[in-house]
């Protein structure tokens, strides 16, 4: 099983800065214009450092110059090290359907292995995108700039990380999301958190690539002699329970299709194929209740009710059958896509031929996919809300 264990987090002076002011979302969802206005708020926030290259220009000058700002911070004491700590981490939120909800978890660093050797548990296939972006910042600042998301079935986590008399930061960001932060010092206490998510694989809810990034530099460092702290990778760990997760699904657009190909007739194979009510806030109900997939057309929109001996050998997850489904297309790209207005909208302007609204997966699908040594289609869970960049940082020199 992996080792968790505390480490000197590299922290803001929140005497000198607001940490709305200075955390961001994560750098894969972050555009040129939303880097703009974080930097407007506050020329300290971590985006400058996170997203050092947000136009991909050629040679290692962002990113060393990533590391020369970093330098400045600790030199300035605008960013300052704590003793080995864990820390607690809440985000407190309404989910999609209208219940409160909060997930709670604890930043520690999560000893690196490979699938199959040592407990951690990775749960969905990535997408072939360049990872250098990442390992050059990784390799220029030494330091982990955002936490990987790991889920642990240790019951009883969640009371582990609760705070006792540790003083909580709050904070809500421009989406509605309530964050709080607190550092879990305590020997009795972090013997107690290591130990209980120790006992048990790791599952990786997202971070993926960071994940692999964090795995290649370590080999790097091994190679050179000096693996250092890159033997670990920061990592926010939340118990697994159904109460604490809200995983969205991620559409798919389809593109390229030729227009000789009627979408409903390609997919009857399939599917049994229906017309779909008007698409509004009630869509994914009426999907769980009738158990189908949306196909969204210009024109209009059809319910996809997988026939049941279509799918024999395929996952039973919605972006599963879909990439079976999709061999009777001819050829064609996909583009993921969240948010079902967003597909409608790239739908309703010709960007995509059609989109495909999925159902979300399940935790306990999730879990049983992680725990058998599979993995989903890429781009099949989201997890929602997403964790802010900012809040601790690990160095690995």
């Amino acid at each position: 099983m992996p080792r968790f264990d505390p480490f000197p987090g590299l922290r803001y002076d929140l005497a000198s800065v607001a940490i709305a002011d200075v955390t961001a979302p994560p750098y894969d969802v972050i555009d040129g214009t939303d880097r703009a206005s974080l930097l407007a708020r506050h020329p300290d926030n971590i985006v400058r450092v996170d997203l050092p290259n947000p136009d991909g220009i050629d040679g290692d000058e962002p990113y060393l110059e990533a590391a020369a700002v970093l330098d400045r911070w600790r030199d300035d004491g605008l960013l300052g090290t704590d003793a080995p700590s864990f820390y607690g981490y809440r985000m407190e939120y309404t989910a999609p359907d209208g219940t409160p909800r909060h997930t709670t978890g604890v930043v520690g660093a999560l000893e690196l292995s490979r699938p199959g050797e040592g407990g951690i548990l990775p749960h969905e296939h990535t997408t072939p995108k360049a990872k250098s972006d990442r390992l050059n910042l990784l390799r220029a600042t030494r330091l982990n700039l955002s936490s990987v998301w790991g889920l642990s079935p240790a019951s009883g986590l969640t009371t582990l990380i609760e705070p006792v008399d540790e003083r909580v930061t709050t904070w809500s960001d421009d989406d509605g999301v309530t964050h709080s932060a607190w550092v879990i010092a305590d020997a009795d206490r972090q013997a107690a958190i290591a130990a209980a998510v120790g006992a048990h694989p790791v599952v990786i809810a997202d971070g993926h690539h960071r994940y692999e990034t964090s795995l290649a530099y370590r080999d790097e460092r091994r190679e050179a002699g000096d693996p250092g702290g890159s033997e670990a990778v920061m990592t926010w760990i939340v118990e697994l329970a159904d109460e604490q997760l809200t995983v969205l699904p991620i559409h798919r657009l389809l593109v390229g299709v030729g227009d000789d190909v009627s979408l409903p007739d390609a997919l009857a194979p399939w599917f049994e194929v229906r017309p779909a009510p008007p698409i509004d806030d009630g869509i994914a109900a009426h999907q769980a209740e009738a158990g189908c997939l949306v196909l969204v057309e210009r024109d209009r929109c059809w319910d996809l009710v997988p026939r049941p001996d279509a799918f024999d050998g395929v996952r039973d997850l919605d972006s599963s059958r879909l990439d079976a489904a999709r061999s009777g297309l001819g050829p064609h790209d996909v583009i993921y896509q969240h948010g079902v207005e967003h597909v409608m909208a790239r739908v309703a302007s010709g960007q995509a031929r059609a989109g495909v609204l999925l159902r979300p997966a399940t935790v306990a699908q999730i879990l049983r996919i992680a725990d058998g040594g599979e993995r989903m289609p890429p781009k099949t869970t989201f997890f929602h809300p997403k964790p802010r960049t900012g809040v601790v940082l690990r160095s690995i020199s």
